[in-house]
């Protein structure tokens, strides 16, 4: 199929796996105010908690259903009987039963055998959909899973009504090209949807979750600035900019808007944003060195691999040490000055001076003073 003709659909667990960080908790205020963003966005599906957490997080997950938001929503158990019980009546429609399946998972976690699995997959998929629920089979570890029984599971959940298999990389030990390879078989396997479910303890969650793209899966899961277990989860902008840039695949998610949700998720979890953080870092786009700056200058796509207003930003040009004299008379030229090339040069060791001392880019009533300074 034509990668451009293809549909992903996001499945965005900011409101369950994000808030599994150590840590973190969301008020139910935080949540709503969440779930909405996203919805508007245009994320297609949030899975939205654990019901089995308790009933404080169960009326979470009833008012967010009573939002009636666009989005479809999803819920998440373990594949236990009692767990189950949890998720009906809720509003929500769709459950993810998870289950380990590697043999370091099943024998040395869970203390029993692949045949237990197989029929703990059949007995609590077919209760589920029996209960008007729709099922995705979450196959915990799949990474670290013997490939053939990944396949006995999935024809297993498949059988018993599942319409959704996620391949989880729970530990976060996947590269791009075994990803590619695993989704592939597990693609010519199953008629079920494949989700990717991806953890960046190798910094290549997103590398992995776009590689699965490619090999066949539907959907992929994301969390708002990669929040997640240990390390993260895909980056939810990470992802749709990926897909969109370089494959041309479009989710539909617009992140014009994408600023706050990303500024109020890193307050809401008491967590930072990295400057350098890609697409929402403070200086991720910001421009020093005078070769980008005058290059720049002359037609932004000389340095512009992402344009910034795809996620609401914009450029920054930024004096510093590494400053030339085109991008000295430029600032000038943001105030209102009009300075020329000599003076420009004069100014450019008063700047550096400045910065070397203060760890920080002049602000206007510093160039102001830099410029008085001359005359």
């Amino acid at each position: 199929m034509n990668k451009a003709m293809r549909s992903i659909v996001i499945d965005d667990t900011t409101l369950r796996d994000g808030e599994q960080s150590a840590g973190v908790a969301f008020s139910f205020e935080e949540k709503l105010s969440i779930a909405r963003q996203l919805s508007m966005m245009g994320v297609p599906q949030l899975e939205i908690g654990i019901p089995a957490m308790g009933a404080q997080e169960r009326e979470e997950i009833r008012a967010i259903a009573a939002l009636k938001l666009p989005s479809s929503l999803l819920i998440w158990s373990r594949m236990r009987d009692e767990d189950l019980t949890h998720c009906l009546n809720l509003g929500v429609e769709m459950v993810d039963l998870s289950i380990s399946a590697s043999d370091q998972h099943i024998q040395h976690k869970l203390r029993q055998s692949r045949g237990w699995v197989l029929a703990t997959i059949e007995r609590c998929v077919k209760t589920a959909v029996d209960a008007g629920m729709k099922v995705c089979v979450g196959a915990e570890d799949a990474s670290r899973a013997d490939s053939d029984f990944l396949k006995q599971m999935a024809e297993c959940a498949e059988t018993s009504g599942a319409i959704r298999i996620r391949f989880a990389d729970t530990v976060g030990i996947m590269e791009p090209f075994g990803v590619f390879e695993a989704i592939k078989q597990l693609r010519a396997a199953t008629d079920m949807d494949i989700e990717m479910h991806a953890h960046d303890d190798l910094g290549l969650a997103t590398a992995n979750t776009l590689a699965a793209a490619l090999a066949g899966a539907t959907h992929v899961n994301t969390t708002v600035n990669g929040l997640g277990e240990r390390a993260g989860n895909a980056a939810l902008e990470e992802v749709v900019v990926g897909l969109k840039q370089l494959y041309g695949i479009d989710t539909g998610i617009d992140l014009s808007g994408f600023t706050a949700l990303s500024q109020q998720v890193a307050m809401a979890s008491g967590d930072t944003i990295g400057s350098r953080k890609s697409l929402i870092g403070r200086d991720v786009f910001s421009h020093e060195a005078g070769i980008h700056v005058d290059g720049f200058l002359k037609d932004p796509q000389n340095y512009q691999g992402v344009d910034p207003a795809v996620v609401g930003r914009q450029h920054q040009l930024v004096l510093g040490k590494h400053s030339g004299s085109q991008g000295v008379m430029h600032a000038y030229q943001q105030l209102g000055i009009g300075i020329n090339r000599g003076q420009a040069g004069r100014l450019l060791p008063v700047i550096r001076q400045f910065v070397n001392l203060h760890k920080r880019a002049p602000q206007a009533t510093d160039l102001n003073q830099f410029l008085h300074s001359l005359q």
